[in-house]
């Protein structure tokens, strides 16, 4: 292992901390929302007493309580997220096309199903459908990730059980096109598929998760929350037996990253490097798509 995957491996493995310019970033989105003094000194004070280990996600879900203290609950993004997943489900024929004639099929929905990480309204300050159908076109796996890869399908190979922690309405019907060939690839696998408890942003619910027909090839439950991110100090028993337990995760999005990275658990995540935070952690241009295993128990 050479200087660069140690400090590759290293960056895996380290928290995710909310460090200052994320503070700028949390706050300024906040102050685009409301310019009253009573709201944003609670929004500062949640800033300023957040624990080393808060993740962005979680701070999120803090600031939204906040919201609805002083507005009430926050219009649904339900026509935003219906029109993702109508549009993604419009091209489905002709994805499972282009995946079905690639020279490796399984690999290749796991990359589209990484590339539908780009619907991120949570992240990203505007979403433009032509840099989606773009980046669909041009976003593959890097030589470089095939190891990750290799260990990934070899985990699963082994694996009875396995959970896809979701992340974005869109994302989850190409979540769904790749569960079909992980299925038909290892017959024997129990899928569950994590989605959030509630609505936040445009990320999918059991509602979406059902309309995208995960419903078809996995088990659905969601986290309890409406929180964009995993935090497992929020899960109850049920479900951090399941996170505990399950063979193989593949967690997507930043937010779940996160939220869950550094903790000690054997994980794998997939998104695309999105803000300022993910681009300079990892040293990469914006979208580029990552692949990342998290070191921690595996299936002997």
């Amino acid at each position: 292992m050479d200087r660069g995957d140690l400090e590759l491996e290293e960056v895996k493995t380290k928290k995710m901390k909310i460090i200052d310019s994320c503070v700028d970033c949390l706050y300024r989105r906040q102050k685009e929302i409301s310019n009253d003094e009573k709201y944003l000194s609670e929004i500062r004070s949640i800033l300023d007493k957040r624990h080393p280990d808060d993740s962005s996600p979680y701070i999120g879900y803090l600031f939204n309580q906040v919201y609805e203290q002083f507005y009430g609950k926050k219009e649904s993004m339900k026509p935003i997220k219906d029109k993702y997943n109508e549009l993604v489900l419009s091209m489905e024929d002709e994805i499972s096309k282009q995946i079905d004639h690639s020279k490796d099929p399984l690999s290749m929905a796991l990359t589209y199903a990484r590339c539908g990480n780009y619907i991120d309204f949570g992240a990203l300050d505007d979403v433009s459908e032509d840099k989606f159908l773009s980046l669909l076109e041009t976003v593959r796996f890097s030589r470089g990730e095939k190891p990750v890869i290799d260990s990934f399908f070899d985990q699963c190979s082994r694996a009875q059980t396995f959970l896809l922690i979701a992340d974005n309405c869109g994302e989850i019907v190409l979540d769904r096109l790749f569960l079909e060939r992980l299925k038909k690839a290892y017959p024997g696998l129990e899928i569950t598929v994590m989605v959030r408890g509630g609505e936040v942003s445009n990320d999918a619910t059991i509602e979406d998760a059902k309309v995208a027909g995960i419903d078809r090839v996995a088990n659905i439950i969601d986290n309890g929350y409406p929180i964009a991110g995993t935090v497992y100090k929020m899960l109850d028993k049920e479900r951090r037996d399941i996170l505990d337990h399950t063979d193989v995760i593949l967690a997507k999005g930043q937010g779940n990253y996160e939220s869950l990275n550094g903790q000690g658990r054997h994980i794998f995540y997939s998104f695309l490097c999105k803000c300022d935070l993910f681009i300079n952690r990892f040293n990469v241009p914006q979208y580029t798509g990552m692949f990342v295993e998290e070191n921690g128990k595996r299936i002997s």
